[in-house]
Order: C-alpha cells, then sequence, then structure tokens
C-alpha cells in the first residue's frame, strides 16, 4: 500500500507480468480472495509476498487504530481486526505459512517471502 514503493521496479516486473495485489501490511489473509481469483480465474503460476522496512502496520495496535478511526468520527466495532503486527518477518512468515495451508490454493504454486527495504531498493527473500 505504501505509495514510496514501486513492486515492478522494485522487483523487475514488466507491465503486465503480473497480477500486484496491495493492502496495509501487505496482508495475506486481507489479499486471499484477490489472490484465490487470480491464481484459479487468470492463471496465477506463483504467488510472491512482501512486506516492507518501516511499515506503519508495525507502529499500532488494534486499540490505537480504533481509537483514532472513533476520534476522526468513523465507527468500528470493538472486535474489529486491523491486523497490525509487532515483528516483520515473523508476520512475512506467518502469511507465507497461512497461503501455504489455504485449501483454495493450487499446491504445485511456490509462495515465497519478501522484505523490501524502502531506503535502498534492496529485496531480500525471507521465506
Amino acid at each position: 500500500m505504501d505509495a514510496r514503493i514501486d513492486p515492478a521496479a522494485a522487483c523487475g516486473i514488466a507491465l503486465g507480468d503480473a497480477h500486484v495485489i496491495r493492502n496495509a501490511g501487505g496482508d495475506a489473509q486481507d489479499a486471499l480472495r484477490s489472490i484465490l481469483i487470480s491464481q484459479h480465474l487468470l492463471g496465477t503460476r506463483e504467488i510472491i509476498l512482501v512486506k516492507h522496512i518501516g511499515c506503519g502496520m508495525l507502529t499500532f495496535s488494534n486499540e490505537d487504530a480504533r481509537a483514532a478511526l472513533r476520534g476522526n468520527g468513523g465507527k468500528v466495532e470493538d472486535g474489529f481486526e486491523f491486523r497490525p503486527f509487532s515483528e516483520l518477518r515473523d508476520a512475512l512468515r506467518r502469511d507465507v505459512e497461512f497461503l501455504e495451508g489455504h485449501e483454495g490454493l493450487a499446491r504445485d504454486v511456490p509462495v515465497s517471502g519478501w522484505v523490501y527495504d524502502v531506503g535502498t531498493g534492496k529485496v531480500d527473500r525471507v521465506v
């Protein structure tokens, strides 16, 4: 979701070569519907999950997000899950495990997890 990141440039992807699904925190569960459509209806043969250093999802709790939303006049249920995380690489590993274990995804499609450094432009494979 971070506007500082150009996925094509960061990963060397040419226009039209990939379906890029973006959301806050690079959250796999949040992106699942789009991933399933991409894979089963559009023929995607690989899933690359990318999170980035300095992600805003590292900076707040669910309670903080609910309070901010309400403070700005928004409404949200007490149990609404914004899915923040406290450790980037652990969150990436959990998301890759979630995708690898999901019954809806094809078993023969590789899933990998990467961390992008916004400052240097370097991308490192974690999972």
